[in-house]
Parts: C-alpha cells; structure tokens; sequence
C-alpha cells in the first residue's frame, strides 16, 4: 500500500523532517517499509496564467490565439486545444522553461505568429495521463502569477508499506497514522464526518435478506451531481497513492477508502430498479458483468448487491456494470456497508478477481465506520460535484457487532517476550493504541472494533511488544525445563551438518506437488506414495496435492541445475511428507532423501574424471550412519525408483527404514537427467531417536594380527551376510573387516562366486599370535559354511 508523507502529515503532527526517520518508526510497528518514493515536480518555468481572450488563428481553422495575464504582463501563445475558456487558469510555460521529460520550451513561428511558450496539458507536466486538452487549474488553489512548481504539494515522499494479512485497520492512511501518533506521543486529528443535509427525503431502499453474510449495509443519496474531472490535489493525491483518477465522484469514493480504509460503491441511482438495493446470496444460473467487463456465473454462496430481480455486484469484490456512474449520472446512491470478511474473500477467489475493496473487506473492516464514511464521501461529492445530500440516512444494523474483552493476566508479557513491564507501561501503551484497560493486574480490556484481529491475551502482548519497540527485547535463548535443545533436534541438525560435510547442499522444496511427480518415480500402484492428500484449492495443477516423497524435489532439482551448466550437482532435503490418516490432520512424517549426479569430487588432474553411482550412495549412507551411531543392515533389493541390481534397502533394529543405490535410467529420462545418479530415500524419524552416545576407548598400542580369508558362495548370498557371519564368529579382538576381491568364473562352478576378506585382530592388553588365533580362524569358517553353505577357499 502507498501512503504518500502530505497526507499523513493532515491527521499527524510527525516531528522532524527526516522521512527515513518516520520509515524506521512504521517498520518498528510492524508495518514493514519495502520502499521510500521522493516526488518532486519534473518541470521548471511554468507560472499560473488567466486566459483573456481566445480567437481563431488566421491561417489554421485548428489552432487558436490565446491572450494570457501572466501577473507581470499579458502574452499570446497559439495552442491547439479549445477545452478551456476565458476567464481559466492554466499553466503557461515561458521561453526556457524545461517540460517533464526535458523539454525546453522557446519561441516558435506557427503560421506566420510567433508563440513565446505553450500552455500545456497535465501530460506534459508530469502530472497524469491526460495528453487531451490543456489543464485547467482551480481558482481556490492558484494565483495568477504563481509559480506551477512551487504552488504544487512537492517535495514529498511516498512510503510502500507492507501489511500483514491481519492488519485492516492498517490498510488505510488514518490507520497508519493512528499508529504513528501512539508511536510519537502526539495527538491524532479526529476523523471527519460532518455532512449538510437538504432537500426532500430520499426515496431509496434497502432491503438486507442475509444479515449474516453484511451485518451492517448504509446507504445515502446525493442529487445534482455533476460530472466531471476531480481538483488537481486529489488527483494528485490519489496518483501518488497508486490510483488512477477517473471522474469527481468516483475519485471520491477512491480517496476516502484510501483515507479511512472502508470501502465505498456508487451506483447511478437513475438505474436502479425501484430504487432499492437487496443484498442477498446469489440464485443458480444467475450471471452479472462486473466492472471489468467480463460475464461471470455467480455461484449460490455468493453475497450479492441487487436490485429486486437482477444482480447489481459482487458484495464487497466489485460492483456491475449495469448500474455504472458515467458522464449523464446526476443522482448517487452510495453504499458503505460492513461485510463478514471470510464471504469477501471466498467470492473474489471463486471469480478469481483482486479489488481495493476485497484487499480491505477480506481482512475484516471496522463496523463502526460506515455512518462516518458516508457522511465524510458524501459532502465531498456535494462539495466537488455541486450535488445535494439528501435527508434519510439509511443504517441497516440489527445486531450492532459487540467490542471484543480480552483478560490480559499480569505475567503474560514477561511470559512471552522475556522483558519486564509495569502495569502503568502496559496500560499506558494500550490506551496510547486505543485500547480501553481497567484494573491494575489482570487488565480487562476493551479491544476497538477497527482491531478484529485481537482476540486473546497473545494478541495484546504483540500490541505491546510493537509499541514498546522490538529493537528493546534483548535476544536470548529461551529458559525451559530442559537444558538446550531436545535430543531430536540435535540429531536432525547433525544429520544436515554431515550431509553438507559429504559435499552435498540442502534445498527447501514446497510441500505441494503434482500427481504426475510421484507417476514419474514409477512406483507401483500399491506404494503409499500413491495415496496423495489433495489440496483443496491448489495454486495450480502441478501444486494440487500434498507431497508424498522428496524424491520429486532432489531430482527436479538436479535437472536444473544440469541445465545450467553445472557438472556435477549434489543435493539434499529434510522435510515431512505427508499420507492420508483416520484424524482430520494427515499423517506427515520426517524424511531424508539425497541425490548426486556427474563429476564426482577429486583431483582435476585425472587423466579420467570419476562419475558419481550407487557406490557414492552407499557411501553416503555409511558415513550418516557412523556419524549418527546407527547399525543397520543392508541387502540388496529390487525396490522403485532404483535401479535393480543397484539397490540395497537399509533396516535400523530390524525394521525397514529407506533405500540406497542408483535412480534407474527411465525414472532418470523421465526427470529429464542424463547420467547416473546416486540416489537415498529414508525414513528419518528412526534416525532422531537418542542412542547410547559413544564412548572413548583407549587405542591399543600392541601390534595387530592380520591375514586374509576367500570364501566360496552361491552367487546369490550378499556380501552383507558374509560380513555379518564373520563378525558373530570372529570375537571382540577383531578390529577390522574389509572385503577387497569378488571373483567369479572359472575354476569356480557356475552359479559361484569367490569373496575375499582381510580381518585385522588386535587386543588391548596382550599381543596375540597366530596360534591364539587359529580357533578363532575355525570358528569363522564353520560359521560360514553352517549359515551360508560357503566353504574356505584352498582349505
């Protein structure tokens, strides 16, 4: 929202003159400042001139002779334009004076006169679109002899604020001058809302059949209004605020919505049928055009304005052309009605529309400004308009909207933001806020009605913290029954410590995704990944259920950035995923997927470069493992989306918890990667469980025992199983199994194969020898044979 400084500055004495200062000061409230604009006028030379007298060039039909009083003499200028009159004020840029966009202005022969200068139109100042006509200048704010520049609102500054969702009563220039006056300790000016009323009565109706959907609908007429363009400072003022100006009236009910944050319509009350508005839920198969021109199909649940059959707007979102104001309008009819925000913003959403209105209504508007609103647009359109506000107010409010209490417990600021307040700062910071306190501990507070999204006592600790300063609570860790962070916490924080240790980057995906993602992994139409948690109004198609793998994301991931031209890329992700459940919130638990593809990491003087595949994987999942303290067994398997014969599925105490090894290659073309990739899907909630921490034992100094033993298997026994015999038969004093041979072929039978282990014994007090070892040696091999059916080779 664009709030320019001028208009803060008619409800807010700020003091000093620094605009910076002011943005921390908004920024400090938590109305987050994303930009600073300085305005200033973009031409030079330019005076206010009455026109004299207008007369036709006498060599072109098209052109006139004006004869101007500049306040130091009279000067004739030719001009093209015939939209102003004699007795106007209009700018007159004299010789050398410099237009916006750097035009400089000299004497010109045009058919035979010399014209020193032109009148110009607002274009040409810089001033608004309208290259049209020449611009012409109200007589209560100009003088004759003035010049332009210096007579308009400029220097100024036009701050971008950023306004959180719950923030209504901050979507408008008094609102963020409300909080700036408690930020300064300065006085706020009273909201204006005076109205002369004459005339008959108006014979308008209003007929409310969902008093639920607009607790509170006014409406008031104004007669004899005339239309035409708004006063040079309210265009301005509504430029520099974002809008664009249209005509007197409907730059009106722009600018007091800007002003006070209530959104306005108007209708041409010449094209109401019977006069009367009904606000009521749309029928089915009912259409109305809205302002934008386009035809849409209202669905039942949609609050609509209409007349006593059609459809006149959409509640709150926009209103419809049928009932327009345009240039023959003469009588208004002017709606200002609170509206229940959560309708506003289901109905803009189904039509897919964005508003001033809806940005306001949605949020939830203060249902107690609507008289005040509409006395405050309706005398500015009597007063720019030349209209007559008629007598009959009309305020449908049946059940006024009762001012929220909140029980503030005296503890609960320390509670929440760990710092100290007395109860005559707590009170004295929620009075400046417009809060109404009693009592000195509990508070009961009375919440005004422009705050509907103060509900509990949090809510007035935040109040608190804004006014106070968040630059004054000191930062520190907070104190709870534990010491430091949980035991979960820490292992997840050194599961992300080792994964960039391995040479991997974590990424942060969306927890949306397309079914199409998880069909790419081909996996079977049993996997869990299958049963996807729909989301109920999806960004788009490729976003419309929740995601059941993090695969998509790693993959999706690497193809981008192989795409850039990246050699070799290695990623990781932490997160939930989430699968339908019996309770209403799905089931949604933590998992780790990593992928590498290309270049593996090493020295870029070998002759051939190293491409990344399950063994990477493998690896990767070795040193996780070790750095957790995790045993786990791993077997190969056939599991998707790896590729068979390179997979391994890995179990923690017995249970099953993830895969390693390599993407197969249609998953990978599918995703669009070229290469192999190594790949690990894990289930991590096992893997945060608290273990028993390692313990230091001392290295032994003694000389170890080493020697080498080849079985002899059915090739399909895993390597994974030899290594675990040999262990539950080898005894504490073995220190180190290392596989270094796999053979197969000939002298071996079909079907066989020949694995080699080199086993390293050591004892912490003694040296062993051969001969203590040899029983040791016959423990492993029958072990081998009874378990395997392996045999020793050579023995």
């Amino acid at each position: 929202m664009k709030v320019p400084l001028r208009w803060l500055r008619q409800f807010v004495d700020l003091p000093g003159d620094d605009p910076s200062e002011h943005a921390e000061a908004l920024s400090n409230l938590g109305l987050e400042v994303e930009g600073m604009e300085s305005i200033e006028a973009s031409f030079s030379g330019v005076v206010v001139a009455r026109v004299l007298e207008i007369r036709r060039h006498p060599e072109a039909d098209k052109l006139g002779l004006v004869r101007l009083d500049t306040g130091s003499g009279e000067q004739e200028v030719v001009c093209g334009a015939w939209n102003f009159e004699a007795g106007d004020l209009v700018p007159l840029a004299t010789v050398g004076a410099v237009l916006d966009g750097g035009l400089e202005v000299g004497e010109r022969e045009i058919r035979g006169i010399t014209s020193a200068g032109m009148i110009c139109s607002e274009a040409e100042l810089g001033l608004g679109d309208d290259a049209s006509g020449i611009l012409v200048l109200e007589e209560d704010d100009f003088e004759v002899g003035d010049d332009l520049a210096a007579s308009l609102p400029y220097p100024d500054v036009v701050y971008d604020l950023s306004i959180t969702p719950n923030r209504a009563d901050a979507m408008s220039v008094y609102g963020v001058a409300r909080d700036l006056a408690a930020f300064y300790r300065v006085p706020l000016a009273p909201q204006q809302g005076d109205v002369v009323e004459t005339g008959e009565p108006t014979t308008a109706k209003v007929v409310v059949e969902d008093p639920e959907g607009s607790p509170r609908f006014t409406a008031r007429e104004i007669r004899n209004v005339g239309i035409g363009p708004s006063p040079l400072w309210m265009r301005l003022m509504l430029r520099d605020a974002g809008m664009r100006p249209i005509s007197n009236v409907v730059d009106v009910t722009n600018y007091v919505t800007l002003e006070y944050g209530q959104p306005i319509h108007a209708y041409d009350m010449d094209l109401l049928d019977k006069e009367t508005l009904v606000v009521r839920r749309a029928r089915a198969g009912e259409s109305l055009t809205t302002l934008d021109g386009v035809r849409r199909t209202l669905h039942p649940d949609d609050l609509i304005i209409s007349g006593p059959k059609d459809a006149l707007g959409l509640a709150g979102v926009m209103g419809g052309e049928s009932s327009e104001v345009g240039e023959r309008t003469t009588r208004i009819l002017l709606e200002v009605a609170h509206f229940f925000a959560p309708d506003v913003l289901l109905t803009g959403w189904r039509h897919g529309l964005r508003s001033e209105a809806q940005a306001r209504n949605e949020r939830g508007v203060d249902p107690e400004l609507p008289p005040l609103v509409s006395a405050r647009a309706a005398q500015m359109m009597a007063d720019l308009a030349g209209g007559e506000v008629a007598p009959g107010f009309i305020d449908v409010y049946p059940n006024p909207i009762v001012p929220v209490q909140v029980s503030l417990p005296t503890g609960e600021a320390k509670r929440l933001l760990g710092i100290e307040l007395e109860p005559a700062e707590i009170i004295d910071l929620l009075t400046r806020l417009g809060f109404a306190v009693e009592g000195d501990g509990p508070f009961e507070v009375a919440v005004p009605t422009c705050r509907p999204d103060v509900t509990r006592p949090a809510d007035l600790v935040e109040e608190l913290a804004r006014l106070h300063g968040y630059d004054k609570i000191p930062s520190r860790l907070p104190r709870g029954p534990g010491e430091g962070l949980p035991a979960w916490e820490r292992r997840r924080r050194l599961v992300r410590r080792t994964m960039t240790g391995a040479g991997f980057y974590e990424i942060m995906s969306y927890s949306f995704q397309g079914r199409s993602d998880v069909e790419a992994l081909g996996v079977p139409e049993a996997d869990p990944r299958r049963r996807m948690v729909a989301v109920r109004n999806p960004l788009s198609e490729e976003q419309g259920f929740m995601r059941s793998s993090l695969l998509p994301s790693v993959l999706g991931a690497l193809r981008v950035n192989l795409a850039r031209g990246r050699s070799g890329v290695a990623v990781f992700e932490v997160g939930r995923v989430f699968f339908p459940s019996d309770d209403e919130v799905p089931h949604q638990p933590q998992r780790l997927s990593f992928a590498a593809v290309g270049r593996r990491p090493g020295a870029r003087w070998e002759r051939e470069e190293l491409k990344r595949d399950a063994r990477d994987a493998v690896g990767v999942w070795a040193t996780l493992a070790a750095a957790l303290g995790v045993e786990y067994t791993l077997e190969q398997a056939e599991e998707a989306p790896f590729n068979p014969g390179r997979c391994g599925v890995v179990s923690v105490d017995g249970s099953y918890i993830g895969a390693v090894g390599e993407l197969h290659p249609g998953v990978a073309a599918a995703f669009g990667i070229e290469g192999r990739v190594a790949l690990g899907d894990f289930d991590l909630g096992p893997l945060l469980e608290e273990r028993t921490p390692w313990t230091f034992r001392t290295p032994s100094p003694l000389p170890p025992v080493v020697f080498d033993l080849a079985f002899e298997l059915e090739e399909s026994v895993a390597a994974a199983a030899l290594t675990v015999a040999i262990r539950q038969a080898a005894g504490p004093d073995l220190e180190q199994l290392e596989i270094f041979d796999l053979f197969n072929g000939p002298p071996l039978e079909e079907g066989r194969k020949s694995i080699a282990v080199r086993l390293t014994f050591r004892h912490a007090e003694r040296t062993l020898t051969d001969e203590q070892l040899v029983p040791v040696r016959k423990a492993i091999v029958e072990r081998v044979a009874a378990d395997l059916g392996g045999r020793l080779r050579g023995g």
